[in-house]
């Protein structure tokens, strides 16, 4: 594989050297050095908690441009269930993809009705008994990368099936296959995207060896075209409802869709990513093992809350629901016994080792009895003065020889006084001498 793509960028010109991302990233991945915010690669999962946050705008995410589907023959967009809940006329679906076409695309396939294929998929699995309980949802690429770094010890726990962008994007490039008769590769899929995870999902899937889909397109960018487009569309007038998908799918917009999709009352929900991080710790230490199925979405109300949308997610998540009571349960249902092909993974997928201070054991170990010297000889603030986000982390640049004890600002204080009252005895003892001599030539 190629050298890993991440969607998460800095802009150091407008970077101020502020520590507030330091602070909130769930994977400790960024510093301050040079007065710059630094992002170490490794460690990023794209969740947008950085973009979210900084104060300056610093943080950017990288995504395709609505443009790049001019270079195929046939093109289909994937909306998420999520992009509903940005417009306040969401209440015709069908406006919304009629909207869509006339921004150039030929098909629409609804991401929330390949969701119900994965929730039916999941239905099957759980009753089979064929899942290490509590199961964890895998839909949420960032939080899947956080565990793959920070909790590997819960992968066997993560449910096998790829994420409905996926799935969606494999059965329309069939279906466009099928009806057009063109090539594969003729064919341009894409997403419409809440979040920078979901275009590093693209860019280096996990689950498979290559995405299907072509191109990662920005909610926030496609906003304005797409409500310019609905209302021509509206002035013109739409026609009968085609859309694909019903309540279930649809509820997957927003934190709790995916799992009261599941059909248990034994079920939890959490959203952003620190509630995430808080519910994988009590998960490691069993204290959530009479739970059947685990929700983790990293940002705030699910993907509603993505940094990549232009909705309140809180607004937005109402109007998921006035939109869902319009709706029948589902409309997509898995046919037979069989699960299709397109729904589970095909490749697997592999803890991170980015948190490993060495390969060898013995090295690492004396790194660690290394970073616990330096960490006692610091104040346990966790200021971030220093450009790290706590002194643990410090300690364990300084190993890594990334940063010296001089970057806490608290040893380099008591350095410099010690310097200063080094001075202060040596200019008083020159002034004593002198008044020595002063007194003897009297």
């Amino acid at each position: 594989m190629s050298e890993y793509f991440h969607s998460v960028t800095l802009n150091r010109e407008a970077c101020h050297g502020c520590i507030t991302c330091v602070k909130r990233c769930p994977t400790e991945a960024i510093r301050v050095r040079g007065g710059k915010a630094q992002i170490i690669a490794e460690r990023c999962i794209d969740c947008g908690e950085c973009i979210r946050v900084c104060p300056h705008h610093a943080k950017l995410a990288v995504t395709d441009p609505l443009s790049g589907i001019e270079k195929f023959k046939y093109k289909v967009v994937l909306p998420p269930p999520s992009l509903f809940g940005q417009y306040k006329r969401q209440e015709d679906l069908e406006l919304i993809r009629t909207a869509l076409i006339g921004l150039g695309f030929d098909e629409v396939y609804e991401v929330a009705a390949a969701a119900e294929l994965v929730s039916d998929a999941t239905r099957r699995l759980m009753e089979q008994g064929a899942l290490k309980g509590p199961v964890i949802s895998s839909a949420c690429p960032a939080v899947l990368r956080l565990i793959r770094i920070r909790f590997p010890n819960l992968l066997d726990n993560v449910l096998p099936l790829l994420p409905p962008m996926e799935v969606a994007a494999r059965l329309a490039r069939a279906k466009a296959v099928e009806e057009t008769g063109l090539k594969p590769e003729e064919i341009g899929i894409a997403f419409l995207t809440p979040c920078p995870a979901k275009v590093t999902s693209v860019k280096n899937p996990m689950g498979t060896e290559k995405s299907s889909v072509d191109l990662a397109i920005s909610v926030s960018d496609v906003y304005p075209a797409l409500l310019a487009s609905m209302n021509k569309c509206a002035e013109r007038g739409v026609g009968p409802d085609h859309s694909q998908s019903g309540r279930t799918g649809l509820s997957w917009g927003n934190s709790g869709g995916e799992a009261a999709a599941t059909f248990t009352m034994r079920y939890l929900a959490a959203d952003g990513i620190e509630n995430v991080i808080n519910v994988l710790e009590q998960m490691e230490d069993e204290k959530l093992a009479d739970q059947d199925f685990v929700e983790l979405n990293a940002c705030p109300a699910g993907c509603v809350g993505g940094v990549l949308n232009i909705e309140n997610p809180y607004v937005a998540v109402t109007r998921m629901k006035h939109l869902r009571d319009y709706r029948p349960v589902a409309c997509n249902h898995i046919q037979g016994e069989k699960l299709p092909t397109e729904l589970p993974w095909d490749a697997p997928v592999e803890p991170i080792t980015a948190l490993r201070l060495d390969p060898s054991p013995m090295k690492a170990m004396q790194k660690m009895q290394r970073i616990e010297a330096i960490q006692k000889r610091l104040y346990g603030l966790d200021c971030g003065s220093c450009g790290a986000p706590s002194c643990r982390a410090l300690a364990e640049d300084i190993v890594n020889g990334y940063a010296d004890e001089d970057a806490c600002i608290y040893i380099l204080k008591k350095k410099v006084e010690t310097v200063r009252d080094s001075l202060l005895k040596l200019k008083i003892g020159d002034r004593d001498k002198t008044d020595e001599k002063d007194g003897c030539a009297r």
